[in-house]
C-alpha cells in the first residue's frame, strides 16, 4: 500500500497524530517484520519499530521523494534502526547473534509480489561474490568488518565488491524503470 506520503508527512510535520496513525496502519506490519528479522527478538523488534515511527514523527521531511518510494525509505530507516538496536544488544550482552545466511522466505512476505520478483532478478544478475555480500550486508545488517571476518576476505575486497554490486543493482534498476 503506497499512501499519499507527501501529504501525510506535511500533516505529521504540523503535529497531526492521525496522519502518523495512517502511516503506521499502512506500514507498521512491514516495519515490524523487518526489525524482527534483523533482531530475532520480539521485544527488541517492537522497540525498533516504535523508534522508527518516532524518527518519522520527529523528522517527517527527511524523506525525499526524488530518491525513491516512501515505503523503501521507511523500510531502510527501520533496517538501520534495527541494526542500531542489534549493536547495542551485542555491546550490552557481549554475545554475537547468529543470523541466517540468505534472504528467508518470510522476508518476501513484506514485499509485494512484483517487488520480490524485482529484488530476486536484480540480485540474480550479480556475480555470486557480490550477491552474497550484498545479501549479508542488507538482510543481516553486517558491517564491513564482520563481512570480512565471516567471508575470510580483506576488508578492501569486501568494500569493493559491495560497492560494485550496489552500483550494478542501481544501474539495472534505473534501466528497468
Amino acid at each position: 500500500m503506497e499512501v499519499d506520503a507527501l501529504g501525510l508527512l506535511r500533516r505529521i510535520q504540523r503535529g497531526d497524530e492521525a496522519a502518523l496513525a495512517v502511516v503506521y496502519a499502512g506500514y507498521g506490519r512491514a516495519v515490524y517484520s523487518l526489525t524482527l528479522h534483523v533482531l530475532h527478538n520480539a521485544v527488541l523488534a517492537q522497540e525498533a519499530t516504535q523508534d522508527t515511527f518516532m524518527k518519522l514523527w520527529n523528522n517527517p521531511l527527511a524523506y525525499d521523494s526524488s530518491k525513491g518510494e516512501f515505503s523503501s525509505w521507511l523500510l531502510t530507516m527501520a533496517r538501520y534502526t534495527a541494526i542500531d538496536h542489534l549493536r547495542r544488544e551485542i555491546r550490552r550482552t557481549g554475545r554475537n547473534v547468529d543470523l541466517p545466511e540468505t534472504l528467508a522466505a518470510e522476508d518476501e512476505e513484506r514485499l509485494s509480489e512484483s517487488e520480490a520478483r524485482q529484488l530476486h532478478a536484480l540480485l540474480g544478475e550479480l556475480p555470486r561474490d557480490q550477491r552474497v555480500l550484498v545479501e549479508m550486508a542488507f538482510f543481516q545488517g553486517l558491517t564491513h568488518s564482520q563481512l570480512a571476518e565471516r567471508m575470510d576476505l580483506p576488508i578492501g575486497t569486501v568494500k569493493t565488491r559491495l560497492r560494485l554490486g550496489l552500483q550494478k543493482m542501481r544501474g539495472l534498476l534505473i534501466r528497468k524503470s
